[in-house]
């Protein structure tokens, strides 16, 4: 039975890493229907808006969505500001597609722990960020400007539910890796955070066979470039789980390489989830070849074990990259002496050739 993927490129980048990935989806299985659709600046040129109708209900009619990048100086302008692509079509895709469950591994591959900006083996690390998608600052209202502008008002807003589901899906991960999860907040400060702490101690009553702990969101920033490797599962609100996770990503050489999965709640008996590189749409670089199609592969792969429950294709895929890597193959953002120096095409190629092996 076919499993139809809705690929939204979107901007910059986004389509020349998403075609790699499309590329190595088919080197796997046969068993996909790809479907292209417009979302982000390219769509509201097209049409005035960055999510068309025809792609939300694309997405809606799709067994999971493949997922490019949005954005660029050319919209940073467009007024109101619910048009412009990260705004207009990120959140909104978030919201419609109850995408609450944002999970997003970071590991250094050992190849490339020189690309690392830290020394030696600290840069070592295996962890899964954990964030909320779909609550907090960036979807509560209001948000708005006040006192003809000089004065401005975001609010951020949680509910028990929104923090118990995330906190499942957690304690799901967790079982399925070292059984740890540091659960961060700051709820020295923060009313939202004092709920989250409270919601998820509870939880970790319910669940004796993880071990929980709490941290405030500026000790983790630190601990993660103190102590990278103490982390296995970090469980974190949006706007926290948003800055971390990038921090995390650099630890390990590049946002090129890292990827995310944004889960709903079963469809058909399987997880939904759009399934996108953490980066954004680098349109310095756009159609020059130079992007790391690495961390849409990797989105790829984690479309595959969580929408499709083929973790045997998952580990094809992560296998793959990690060889092509080994073997020597860089794209310019990874780099070094006496490396193959390829296009994004040709590190999509060079991991296809591993797959067989």
């Amino acid at each position: 039975m076919s499993r139809k993927i809705a690929v939204l490129a979107g901007d910059g980048i986004g389509p020349e890493v998403t075609a790699e990935a499309v590329r190595v989806l088919k080197a796997v299985s046969n068993d996909f229907e790809f479907e292209p659709a417009l979302v982000g600046g390219i769509a509201y040129d097209d049409g005035g808006h960055p999510l068309p109708k025809a792609t939300l209900d694309l997405c809606q009619k799709s067994d999971a969505v493949l997922f490019g990048a949005v954005g660029g100086p050319k919209y940073d302008k467009i007024q109101p500001p619910e048009l412009r692509p990260e705004v207009g079509a990120l959140l909104p895709l978030r919201s419609e597609l109850n995408l609450y469950a944002n999970v997003r591994p970071a590991k250094t591959m050992k190849a490339l722990i020189a690309s690392s900006p830290l020394k030696g083996d600290r840069g070592m690390m295996d962890l899964v960020v954990m964030r909320e998608l779909t609550g907090g600052i960036y979807f509560a209202r209001p948000r708005e400007r006040r006192d003809n502008g000089d004065t401005a008002v975001d609010t951020c807003i949680y509910r028990r539910h929104e923090v118990v589901r995330i906190a499942e899906r957690a304690f799901a991960i967790a079982r399925q890796r070292r059984r740890e999860i540091v659960s961060v907040d700051k709820a020295n400060v923060l009313e939202t955070s004092r709920l989250w702490r409270e919601v998820v101690t509870e939880m970790s009553a319910q669940n004796p066979d993880i071990k929980v702990s709490h941290m405030l969101v500026d000790n983790c920033a630190m601990q993660l470039v103190r102590d990278p490797s103490q982390f296995d599962v970090i469980l974190t609100e949006n706007m926290f789980g948003d800055i971390l996770s990038d921090e995390a990503s650099m630890i390990t050489g590049s946002l090129g390489l890292l990827p995310s999965a944004s889960l709903s709640d079963p469809k058909n008996g399987k997880l939904f989830g759009l399934y996108e590189p953490i980066h954004g749409s680098a349109p310095d670089i756009a159609g020059q070849g130079k992007a790391n199609p690495i961390a849409a592969v990797l989105s790829a792969a984690m479309m595959l074990r969580y929408s499709f429950e083929d973790i045997e294709g998952a580990i094809r895929i992560e296998s793959a990259v990690e060889a092509a890597v080994d073997k020597g193959f860089r794209t310019a953002d990874i780099a070094s002496q006496d490396c193959h120096l390829v296009t994004t095409s040709e590190m999509g190629t060079a991991i296809i050739e591993q797959l067989s092996n």
